[in-house]
């Protein structure tokens, strides 16, 4: 779809520090000026900046609700997100308010999965556990009983959205001979079932009973916030480990600190949180969870890679034609 022309240098504003050779990108195709601070805008700045720009590039770290998105000025636009999950950006009143949003998908697709992969060795292998044991000093050497774990091969993995990520995580998992079932909104091709070894589930609570580890790969929506409750994490049950690298509104918080204090389920591996940066210090004082700080996409590729999509749906929107990655009505 053909829009109007808009300006061939548009101004924009980005909220955080980005990697270098996308700042110097940005400066030389647009009125951009890259943050001087790597530190989340205030409410009052994003506003702000909102007010007199025509592009605007939030992080997962800014949360642009209705209240700033009416606010905004007329200039604006376009809300070039740098990242793929968009449930920080009120999607309806940006389109109240004519305003595209385009989002980076695809790019983080490998190291997510890598990250994930990461997570369902690290805990019922106890990987963790063992580094804090040799940095203590305390380790007194290899004995047949110390430090056992479970093994990964043969046990059965939920993968929880059969997305891209979702996808490539059950390419890995099958590398590791993890039996894969997953459950997702649509069922995949018979010939991709096939290739991935993968089993279908069309109910979540059936899929829960029968895996040993869940993978979460699900959009936070509001269908989707508190998916995984006390009741789910039941169902997962003691022998059960689960690992989010997807947002951690979909795990009910409390819940799932109740269930690894009580051992209900037997571990979790998480790189994302609800309110993040804060992590309830539940979670941190226990032994059976591995805790990462939101790393999924942190490679100096993938990071690049962001930066060339958030570039490439900025032009092509001053071009006068639709973002490449705008993110639609049904996106999920």
């Amino acid at each position: 779809m053909v829009q109007t022309a808009r300006p061939s240098r548009p101004k924009v504003a980005v909220t955080r520090r980005l990697p270098e050779a996308v700042e110097v990108r940005m400066a030389e195709l647009f009125d951009a000026v890259p943050r001087s601070e790597d530190s989340p805008l205030s409410r009052a700045q994003l506003a702000a900046a909102m007010a007199d720009t025509d592009v605007l590039v939030p992080t997962v770290t800014d949360v642009i609700d209705a209240g700033l998105i009416e606010g905004a000025g007329e200039r604006l636009r376009l809300i070039a997100n740098y990242g793929a999950g968009v449930d920080h950006i009120d999607l309806a009143a940006a389109r109240a308010r004519s305003i595209l949003v385009s989002n980076t998908p695809g790019v983080l697709t490998e190291d997510t999965a890598d990250m994930t992969l990461a997570l369902i060795l690290a805990v019922p292998r106890r990987l963790v556990e063992g580094d804090a044991l040799v940095r203590s000093g305390e380790w007194a050497g290899w004995a047949p009983t110390a430090m056992r774990g479970h093994r990964i091969g043969g046990k059965r993995l939920g993968i929880l959205g059969m997305g891209r990520i979702g996808e490539a995580v059950a390419q890995r998992a099958r590398a590791f001979g993890l039996q894969v079932h997953y459950h997702n909104r649509r069922r995949m091709p018979g010939t991709l079932e096939a290739q991935l070894g993968a089993t279908f589930h069309d109910d979540l609570d059936s899929m829960l009973r029968t895996v040993d580890i869940l993978t979460i790969h699900t959009p936070h929506t509001a269908e989707t916030e508190g998916l995984i409750d006390a009741r789910r994490l039941d169902l997962l049950g003691p022998e059960g480990w689960l690992v989010n690298t997807a947002r951690g509104e979909i795990v009910d918080p409390e819940a799932l600190v109740t269930a690894l204090e009580s051992r209900r389920i037997a571990g979790a591996g998480l790189d994302v949180y609800v309110g993040e940066p804060a992590v309830d210090s539940r979670l941190i004082a226990l032994p059976n969870v591995v805790l990462l700080p939101h790393l999924g996409s942190a490679t100096f590729e993938g990071r690049e890679d962001m930066g060339a999509k958030v570039i490439a749906n900025i032009r092509v929107w001053a071009d006068g034609h639709r973002p490449p990655d705008q993110v639609l009505e049904g996106w999920l």
